[in-house]
């Protein structure tokens, strides 16, 4: 049965800035053109969470809330729920009708001469992000008195994976140690969990991985499972679910079996005791997210088994209390052909064979989340079993925090992406999202980044990427125009003279760091274990190929690239027409992915009439050249930003300014080294030996 909360009426107000360093991300109030306001309750009741979010920010503006009224004589914003008062008395009842339970309606009504505005929702859920969707319409200028908003969430499932371990320490994070203090946990609870919910709960994010995809046996503990329901208790109110990563041979590791064979019955009674366990301690538990055979991690095939026996076997301990299992489908051999080809090649040949609970989360590219890859072809192919996205929101192989390099250009174009699987327009967001096919479970995760430092993200503007990634999973229709704009009116000004070029510059910095890390194609490339700077020689002789660039870009004096076509590898066979055709054809493969799908000679002659070498150092330079304008964009706006953000970006553009030298130099010298031709005389000349650059080595840990 539906639960009936009342509905309330509130005002608009005006707002003023704080003094900032980055922790208040984008929930933070500017002045604007609002008038004063008041709350009317319908009948006194003014406790939801939606309301209580209104107040929190009135009460940081002025320093104490908002009063609340018994009369309505003002024009007003109204907020209510299916049964309230106000549902029937401004006839939208039938609008409710179009919406999802976390789906809300935000509509303008002229009534007796007073403009209303009115939000309505199913659920106190829909209440609260109809709500933040009002506050981001104010803070972005964008409130008036005609809005008609009907807004239900692309997937249903909205989801941050941390990778985060016990010891805090975050593989592949770059803001600190990690926000889950497990020492101090469940007797000490920081007051950040909040603050990180209500980030998530504000760009519509509904559930949380905790923990590492290389987890750790002890999560399941009896000891730790009390600290993740704390965690637990601290999200729910903004309706974020937990879940957990699991460790394959928990029943082996943990539990003391003598395996952790999925169809070993006692295998499966430990997990149905360990799932009846964390549902009394935490009765909405999402779920386990897995990442099994993979990269030295255990799994069903470990004992002869398929990842469908491992999946099923824990979907069915899940399925009576309605959770899920997202089965990574990472995986790759050293002893097979082409890594980029493995993970369809597993999984294929089990499509159709999983439980509905069961959920495949797939990488966006068929490698590891390289700087710029095509879709992976599982994406369109598995046609019988439910898939979502995984992106990666921290910048492993993007510059760490020390980058700025905003990512929804990305994503954007990988969710637009056609595969052709059902026709033309069958676009990844349309068959993840139940447009195409109507999978029972809709998901989309994106690898957090997001660690103790006090700006959340190692740099102010990695905070982009952890917006833009909400805002998508929310709507993946949305442009990164439009979340540039959101987000830099949000998190700076809304003054044109600045956020204009900020928002231009963010635009352009994906397709600048991929010229001049790894243009044309070209991928991992990256220094061995740290994967921050150029190392394309690297040869490490007890090291796996495919963990080593070579395996990649195949560079000789013949040429440079990796061959995936039909005469190759044949990757290109994994893709539906007509861009298996198109992606075997150098002369069509769009020039993003050439050196991707094909090993071409140094002379081979480009669609603007030079050489693929002299296109490649082109490309090198001008993202050397594009970050030396973000430098001078910049420096223009300081008066625009305060001193502390503004000296902590200006000396991040430094480090990136250097190392975009240090990877043009670097790639091109070596590269050079094969192709025996002069890098073009009206680029930048190398400031760097190459020696000297093949002796770097950085310490760096990845995990913090």
């Amino acid at each position: 049965m539906m639960k009936y909360t009342y509905g309330f009426l509130i005002l608009l107000f005006s707002m003023h800035s704080f003094a900032e360093d980055g922790s208040k991300l984008w929930l933070r109030f500017q002045e604007t053109n609002i008038p004063e306001v008041s709350i009317y309750s319908l009948n006194g009741n003014d406790n939801t969470l939606a309301i209580k979010e209104f107040q929190l920010a009135w009460k940081e503006l002025y320093g104490s809330p908002l009063s609340v009224v018994s009369s309505l004589d003002n024009n007003a914003l109204i907020i209510a729920k299916t049964g309230d008062k106000a549902i029937k008395e401004f006839s939208i009842s039938k609008d409710l009708k179009a919406i999802s339970p976390e789906g809300y309606i935000i509509k303008s009504i002229n009534r007796n001469g007073h403009n209303y505005t009115v939000i309505a929702a199913q659920t106190d859920a829909g209440l609260l992000y109809g709500t933040y969707h009002l506050l981001r319409l104010i803070q972005t200028e964008k409130f008036n008195n005609t809005i008609n908003i009907i807004e239900n969430p692309s997937y249903k499932l909205r989801l941050l994976n941390h990778w985060d371990n016990l010891d805090r320490t975050v593989e592949r994070g770059y803001a600190g140690y990690s926000i889950w203090e497990w020492d101090k946990l469940p007797q000490t609870v920081s007051s950040r969990y909040k603050e990180y919910a209500r980030a998530n709960a504000s760009i519509g994010i509904n559930g949380v991985v905790v923990n590492n995809v290389n987890a750790a046996p002890e999560i399941l503990s009896e000891e730790y499972l009390e600290k993740v329901k704390v965690i637990s208790n601290e999200l729910r109110p903004y309706n974020i679910k937990v879940f957990l990563s699991i460790n394959f041979a928990s029943p082996s590791e943990l539990g003391g079996l003598e395996n952790s064979d999925p169809l070993n019955t006692e295998v499966q009674k430990w997990w149905s005791k360990k799932a009846k366990e964390i549902y009394k301690l935490i009765p909405d538990f999402g779920g386990f997210l897995v990442k099994a055979n993979s990269e030295g991690l255990p799994g069903p095939m470990d004992y002869g088994r398929t990842h469908a026996d491992g999946a099923n076997m824990l979907a069915d301990v899940l399925q009576p209390f309605e959770g899920i299992v997202m089965w990574r489908a990472f995986v790759y051999n050293p002893d097979k052909d082409d890594r980029a080809k493995q993970a369809y090649n597993e999984f294929m040949p089990l499509d159709g064979q999983f439980r509905e609970n069961v959920i495949i989360q797939i990488k966006n590219g068929p490698v590891d989340f390289q700087p710029r890859e095509p879709f992976s072809p599982l994406f369109g192919a598995m046609q019988k079993t439910t898939i979502m996205p995984e992106l990666q929101i921290t910048q492993e192989y993007l510059g760490f925090s020390n980058h700025l390099v905003f990512l929804s250009p990305m994503w954007e174009e990988f969710l637009q992406s056609d595969t052709f699987c059902k026709g033309e327009g069958s676009t990844i967001a349309k068959i993840t999202d139940g447009t195409i096919y109507k999978q029972k479970i809709t998901a989309i995760a994106g690898v957090a980044n997001i660690g103790e430092d006090k700006n959340w993200n190692g740099h102010h503007f990695a905070q982009s990427n952890w917006y833009a990634f909400g805002r998508l999973a929310w709507d993946n229709s949305l442009s990164s125009n439009q979340i540039a704009d959101e987000w830099i009116r949000m998190t700076f000004t809304n003054d044109v003279d600045f956020a204009q070029p900020i928002k231009d510059l963010m635009l352009s910095s994906y397709e600048t760091a991929v010229n001049y890390m790894m243009p044309l194609g070209l991928h991992h490339i990256f220094a061995w274990d740290h994967h921050y700077g150029p190392e394309p020689w690297t040869n490490i002789s007890n090291a796996r190929p495919d963990w080593l660039p070579k395996y990649y870009h195949n560079a000789g004096t013949d040429g440079i690239g990796f061959d995936r076509t039909i005469k190759g590898s044949n990757a290109v066979s994994q893709y539906y027409s007509p861009l298996k055709e198109q992606f075997n054809d150098p002369q069509t493969c769009p020039d993003k992915y050439l050196l991707w799908f094909h090993h071409l000679p140094w002379d081979y002659e480009m669609k603007n009439g030079t050489t693929l070498w002299n296109n490649m150092c082109y490309s090198y330079d001008a993202g050397v050249q594009k970050v030396r304008e973000y430098q001078k964009t910049w420096d223009k706006l300081e008066k625009y930003v305060d001193k502390e953000r503004f000296m902590d970006v200006q000396s991040k553009l430094k480090i990136q300014s250097k190392d975009a030298v240090w990877w043009k130099d670097a790639c091109l010298l070596y590269f050079q080294t094969f192709s025996k031709e002069p890098i073009p005389y009206d680029i930048e000349r190398p400031i760097h030996e190459l020696d000297d650059l093949m002796n770097i080595k950085l310490n760096l840990k990845h995990h913090n």
